[in-house]
């Protein structure tokens, strides 16, 4: 079982930078792969950056393009822990952005099937 604590969410303004943090700990080895989610209200969770953990492609990112150019994902695996830069925020980022780990293939590495831990979720709130 892996056990993920995000923080770092809060109030923004537009265009304003916020940083968020995803530690994980427990059985860490048994995910090769951890993301970042966000959801709204009456949506779907949606995919917002992943990060190859180990194997093959090690330290390889993946982003959609709403936000590729703006977030920027990195790690340190010394501390089991991930990190998501996001810069210029718009409103449409406003979310509950949720930290995930697991095994997914590369059919399943934007989509929640792929994951199989989930953090509790930090709230973003980007507003004037």
């Amino acid at each position: 079982q892996v056990h993920l604590v995000e923080s770092g969410g809060g109030s923004v303004q537009p265009g304003d930078s916020l940083k968020l943090s995803c530690a994980a700990s427990g059985s860490t080895t048994t995910f090769h792969a951890m993301a970042w989610f966000r959801q709204t209200p009456g949506k779907e969770r949606e995919f917002v950056a992943a990060i190859r953990w180990s194997g093959g492609s090690t330290g390889n990112t993946y982003y959609p393009d709403s936000v590729r150019g703006r977030f920027s994902l990195s790690r340190d695996k010394a501390i089991n822990t991930i990190y998501l830069q996001m810069n210029s925020l718009k409103p449409e980022d406003t979310a509950v952005y949720y930290c995930a780990a697991g095994r997914p293939i590369t059919s399943t590495r934007r989509n929640m099937k792929g994951y199989h831990s989930w953090g509790q979720g930090t709230q973003v709130t980007v507003s004037s």
